[in-house]
């Protein structure tokens, strides 16, 4: 059996060889160093240098976390936005129609060029079905819009109050939108008063007139 007592300076023996290796070291020629503190060295860096990696691999990985939770973020308010118009879309159809229907009445109530004469022979009727008496009646420029086209009407008619508001009602009731505009109620001949009005009538562009106004619309937006 080993005796401890030579164990513990066998022990002591080998430290003082390591311990020895250590010293008097050249730190600017490593390669002359003994065995013991050239491969420490040498696993000193191998540990630094896998400490390293696994810091910026970790800081890469970490970063594409990051950009993985902000994609699933964006993915998830898409998913609730696509999913709000989904449940909606019923609704949207519903109100979709309604719009349409909604134009398609309104169109109606515009005339077209050709109608536009027997429109104003309904206004001229209007006003003498009442007994009124045209002093002017005097169509003005049309306005071409994007869609539409109005057209002012100087209108000058004398008679009774109650014929003059009559008038106004009928002209309102007139299948085709017509407005009464700049009112002026003033004494007229004979005991009677005389109006002052501007009559504005509209009417629905045909495709040419649609046609002409984009090409006006696309000239002047390529002068800018």
């Amino acid at each position: 059996m080993a005796n401890p007592l030579s164990l513990r300076i066998d022990f002591a023996t080998l430290q003082e060889r390591l311990v020895s290796q250590f010293r008097g070291l050249n730190q600017n020629d490593p390669g002359t160093w003994p065995p013991v503190p050239r491969y420490t060295v040498y696993g000193v860096v191998l540990l630094l240098a896998l400490a390293l990696g696994w810091y910026f691999w970790l800081s890469g990985v970490k970063d594409q976390l990051g950009a993985a939770q902000q994609h699933e973020m964006q993915l998830r308010k898409t998913y609730r936005a696509k999913l709000a118009q989904a449940v909606s879309l019923d609704l949207l159809k519903a109100q979709k129609v309604q719009v349409e229907q909604y134009v398609l009445v309104l169109e109606k109530q515009l005339p077209g060029k050709a109608e536009m004469d027997a429109l104003l022979s309904d206004i001229n009727q209007a006003g003498i079905g009442r007994g009124l008496q045209f002093d002017l009646f005097r169509p003005g420029q049309v306005d071409v819009r994007n869609y539409y086209a109005d057209l002012p009407i100087a209108i000058e008619v004398q008679g009774s109050y109650n014929d003059l508001a009559s008038f106004t009602s009928d002209i309102a009731k007139l299948s085709r939108i017509v407005t009464i505009n700049n009112v002026s109620i003033s004494h007229g001949t004979q005991g009677r008063l005389r109006m002052d009005a501007t009559a504005m009538t509209y009417r629905y562009l045909d495709q040419d007139e649609i046609a002409a106004q984009r090409g006006r619309r696309g000239r002047r937006g390529g002068r800018k």
